[in-house]
């Protein structure tokens, strides 16, 4: 005899990586420094979040919370006058939750050149219900060669997600074992 799950609720029909794909774009001001002149790195990061989060609310339908940022990263600095686009779009689904990929490239205002990636971002989204409870979200259809890359990555960075969990929780349920306290 084995375990079977059985799952009361319907398939979801999957939705194609381009049906959330979004650009959200912002020139920078003096109000956006840092001590240094450049532009806040939480700035940037707000940004990433806005945008993330509404890839998230399109792809899932409904309201989606930031469940965690996996990785942020800084590649070059952002000044004042800066044109800002952060492009996100959905890279893998599981039952509730989401991982949205971002990446935030810069227009230097003064210059006539192509916009450069300044930034990337990994973020962990989970869909919620009006009472806050998780609710199911479709699957993503990735369309791309690109799209398909994105999404064994996202496996792998949610395999690793887990595993570090895991292996912190047991970490202190052994520390707490031996009496050791935090």
């Amino acid at each position: 005899m084995t375990d079977q799950v059985t799952d009361p609720e319907p398939d979801i029909p999957g939705k194609p990586t381009s049906a959330s794909r979004t650009t959200l774009s912002h020139i920078m001001t003096h109000n956006d420094t840092n001590l240094l002149g450049t532009v806040h790195g939480g700035v940037i990061m707000k940004l990433v979040d806005d945008a993330a989060g509404a890839v998230a609310g399109r792809h899932s339908g409904g309201p989606a919370v930031t469940a965690s940022m996996d990785e942020m990263a800084f590649l070059e600095p952002i000044r004042v006058g800066d044109l800002v686009h952060v492009k996100a779009q959905v890279n893998w689904t599981g039952r509730t939750s989401m991982e949205v990929g971002v990446r935030v490239l810069a227009e230097r205002w003064n210059e006539s050149t192509p916009a450069t990636q300044v930034g990337s971002a990994y973020l962990v989204f989970a869909a919620v219900d009006s009472d806050g409870k998780p609710r199911r979200v479709p699957p993503v259809l990735p369309e791309t060669d690109r799209d398909r890359r994105r999404h064994q990555e996202a496996q792998i960075r949610r395999t690793h997600r887990l595993a570090r969990r895991r292996a912190i929780r047991e970490l202190r349920e052994k520390r707490a074992a031996e009496g050791l306290q935090d």
